[in-house]
């Protein structure tokens, strides 16, 4: 790893790395990628080393000019337990989508919030992946899609997506 480059410690499906993926492609800054397993032997995650670095034992962790930032989701669904993750899963990212589809009808152009790029974009890929991933029925949700899809099509949301990061499984790579 070069020095002074930002470090990305990140699992390749989760969906706040992502965001973190996205967001330094757009920018166009160039980072190492620390590939934190959290399933494997466990979870690496809870690992002393990974927690002196995040105290919180979580992913993303971005180490970018001597400054640690962290966020994450995966706790949530670990709370919700695996019989009933499926069905919680769908309900939770109807629901919300039922909301945005309507903001958007408000707030859409080319993206979500007229014709540029904004956070709300960099979240909303993510989240219609977990939407399919958790076979959620899209179809009520034109605008969504078509935001989605558009987006996909940019190098940034390409390049940072899971099926194309160093700690995919190879069945799930692109």
């Amino acid at each position: 790893m070069q020095a002074g480059k930002p470090i990305l410690y990140s699992y390749f499906r989760s969906s706040c790395s992502w965001r973190v993926r996205i967001a330094l492609a757009l920018k166009g800054i160039d980072y190492d990628i620390v590939p934190i397993n959290l399933i494997k032997d466990g979870g690496q995650q809870f690992t002393k080393e990974f927690e002196s670095l995040n105290p919180m034992k979580q992913v993303p962790t971005l180490k970018i000019d001597g400054i640690t930032i962290t966020q994450s989701n995966l706790s949530i669904l670990k709370k919700v337990g695996q019989e009933t993750q499926l069905a919680w899963a769908q309900a939770v990212i109807s629901s919300g989508f039922r909301a945005l589809e309507s903001v958007l009808q408000n707030t859409a152009g080319k993206y979500c919030l007229g014709n540029e790029i904004s956070m709300a974009d960099l979240c909303l890929v993510p989240q219609v992946a977990n939407a399919e991933r958790y076979k959620v029925d899209l179809s009520p949700y034109p605008t969504v899609m078509r935001i989605y899809k558009t987006l996909l099509t940019m190098e940034a949301f390409q390049v940072s997506h899971p099926s194309r990061q160093p700690d995919t499984p190879p069945e799930l790579r692109a």
